[in-house]
Parts: structure tokens; C-alpha cells; sequence
């Protein structure tokens, strides 16, 4: 899903309750990373009591703005008939989290809340994971962490280059494509 726009919705409040400007492109930089280093980045001197005013007002101004990525329900639908568990791995609170995936009707096995990177793949390794899909380098380091195939998808703010960089295996140009990827993949990572 992109909630991108909500983000920038939510900081923009957050920085007026503080007295603050912040640039909205500067805040869409940051989107992918842990909440309390985006705010320590936009707004130093306040950052901690900007992560908890942030959090009153996502539920009301961030979660309106989501919105489903084209191939987001056929790619879940194509785990699911191979038998497979959806997981989500996310920086986001699992309050947060939940409230996205309700707003545009994803239906996911397990929601983990509160990983980015390193700690994302952590997850990926107790979740059994054998390949992860996501949008932000912090994605890709995570399935590098847990050893299994990174999957970067070009619907974020990171090109293909950067998700490369960061060392995807596969780069999507959308979650279209990933219905026949994973057709084309093993659990492991080996192509048939």
C-alpha cells in the first residue's frame, strides 16, 4: 500500500503543533525508516514528543490518505494459493500497521511491528521466511540479514538502482509483476 501521502499529512501537523515547517519532499525522504529517526532528523529539540503527537494524530490524518498499490491483492491471493503465509514487516507500530491493512482491505497472516533493517530480518528468520518483498532499501537489508531472496519494488521513493545497491536479488517495476515471479521461484530463492 502507499501511504505516503498520510505520512506527510501526519508530520506536516505534527511540525504546526510545534511551531515548525518541515518540507514535505523532506519527509517523504524519509519515509521507510523508524518514525523516531525521521522526527529526530525534521524536528531536533523536540523529536521524542514528536513521535508520541505523531501517533495521536496518524490514526485520524495518516491512515485516510492510504491507498491499495496496483497488484498488492493479486500478489497476496498468489502466496496464498501456493499455500503460503502474507506476512508484513514493518517499522510502524502494529497499531498502525493494522489500521493501514483494515483501511484497504488486505487480509495478512502475521503482522510484525517495530523491525527496520537488521531487525527486520531477525523477524524474517523466526517467521521462516523465504523471500521478502519490499519498496525501501531498509527491505532489502533485512532479507540480506535473514539470508533469503529480496524482492525490491520500485512503488516507493527508491529506484532500482538504490533497491540493487542495497543488494535485491529481483527489482519489480510493480507488485503486477510478482503473481509470475513467485510462479517462477522456489522457496530458496532457485528458479524452476
Amino acid at each position: 500500500m502507499d501511504s505516503a501521502d498520510g505520512i506527510v499529512a501526519t508530520f506536516l501537523a505534527v511540525a504546526h503543533h510545534f511551531g515548525r515547517a518541515v518540507d514535505p519532499e523532506a519527509v517523504r525522504a524519509t519515509i521507510g525508516i523508524p518514525l523516531e529517526e525521521s522526527c529526530a532528523l525534521l524536528l531536533p529539540g523536540v523529536a521524542a514528543e514528536s513521535v508520541v503527537r505523531y501517533r495521536e494524530l496518524y490514526p485520524s490524518l495518516g491512515v485516510a490518505g492510504v491507498r491499495l498499490l496496483p497488484g498488492a491483492r493479486a500478489a497476496l491471493d498468489a502466496v496464498h494459493a501456493q499455500g503460503q503465509r502474507v506476512a508484513v514487516v514493518t517499522a510502524k507500530i502494529e497499531s498502525a500497521a493494522r489500521l493501514l491493512l483494515d483501511r484497504v482491505g488486505l487480509d495478512v497472516d502475521v503482522v510484525v511491528a517495530d523491525r527496520y533493517a537488521e531487525t527486520k530480518g531477525a523477524a524474517l528468520v523466526e517467521l521462516g521466511a523465504w523471500a521478502h518483498v519490499g519498496d525501501h532499501p531498509g527491505d532489502i537489508v533485512g532479507a540480506r540479514t535473514a539470508g533469503i531472496v529480496a524482492v525490491g519494488v520500485t512503488t516507493g521513493t527508491h529506484d532500482g538502482a538504490a533497491l540493487r545497491a542495497a543488494g535485491a536479488d529481483v527489482v519489480l517495476a510493480s507488485l503486477e509483476g510478482f503473481p509470475a515471479w513467485l510462479d517462477s521461484a522456489t522457496p530458496g530463492g532457485r528458479t524452476a
